[in-house]
């Protein structure tokens, strides 16, 4: 089976979480990978329902409210946020929900994350919690992890992960490698680019220097079954025509780094 191409709904900010379902029809993708945030639609199960209907687009992915901007989405309280992000995984019959680590200050939520996400995944059989590898933030010459215990969750251990490249490139580690330590557990792929200058960029794949081209190539031999999300950043495209024009860039290096006859270099 093909592995499916999701188009992030973050990819088409500022625009709402209804376009995602627009330019994921117009262009060709898979399916959409929902990102809740502030936008009322994005957490609301009968508005994505009828945006999966009207545009004949499903909703493959459910990425948890973790952003700082969306501390107060649906709760306070971070743990109530994954449930329910769960939840509406599983009412739209999206089999990944993706999650980031617990913040530093989230000490609560920090000690009982690993036991909520084996909880949930337990209630709710069928779907993987894939827990994303993040980075150190650097300013100037410091750095600080604002992530408990740390920003690479294979140094924790979990059933289900999510690997971001640009997360990567913005850590300076090796995709590869860490896809390696993944294993069996590595259930989704962000897709985005990176120049591995110590800051998240979410470029079209391509246009920096993280192995986007062979770590797609691979996944057929790491025997992966999930998905691929599209998240690149879109939100300084001068015209509607722009962002069309990165995201179809990006969705044709997926099909064809995917393609199983594909022998071009990264």
């Amino acid at each position: 089976m093909s592995i499916p191409v999701l188009l992030s709904s973050s990819s088409v900010f500022p625009e709402p979480t209804a376009a995602a379902f627009e330019l994921a029809a117009s262009l060709g993708y898979d399916g959409v990978e929902v990102m809740v945030w502030t936008d009322a639609v994005s957490q609301d199960a009968g508005a994505l329902r009828g945006l999966s209907r009207h545009y004949g687009v499903p909703v493959l992915s459910v990425h948890a409210p973790c952003l700082l901007v969306t501390q107060r989405v649906w709760s306070s309280d971070p743990r109530e946020r994954l449930r329910r992000a769960v939840v509406l995984a599983d009412t739209l019959s999206a089999p990944t929900v993706v999650v980031h680590p617990p913040f530093t200050w989230q000490r609560d939520y920090a000690r009982q994350f690993t036991d909520t996400v084996a909880d949930l995944a337990h209630r709710h059989t069928g779907i993987r919690i894939a827990v994303e590898n993040m980075y150190p933030v650097r300013m100037g010459r410091r750095q600080f992890v604002p992530y408990a215990p740390g920003w690479d969750p294979t140094e924790t251990g979990y059933d289900s992960y999510t690997l971001d490249l640009s997360h990567c490139a913005a850590s300076r580690s090796n995709a590869m490698i860490m896809a390696d330590a993944m294993g069996a557990g590595l259930a989704h792929i962000h897709l985005g680019d990176g120049t591995g200058e110590g800051r998240d960029e979410h470029l079209v794949p391509g246009r920096g220097g993280q192995p986007c081209g062979a770590l797609l190539r691979s996944l057929a031999g790491r025997g992966f079954t999930g998905s691929v999300a599209l998240e690149v950043a879109t939100r300084k495209a001068g015209s509607r025509a722009e962002r069309e024009a990165d995201l179809a860039e990006s969705l044709e290096f997926a099909r064809k780094h995917l393609s199983p006859a594909v022998t071009t270099p990264a």
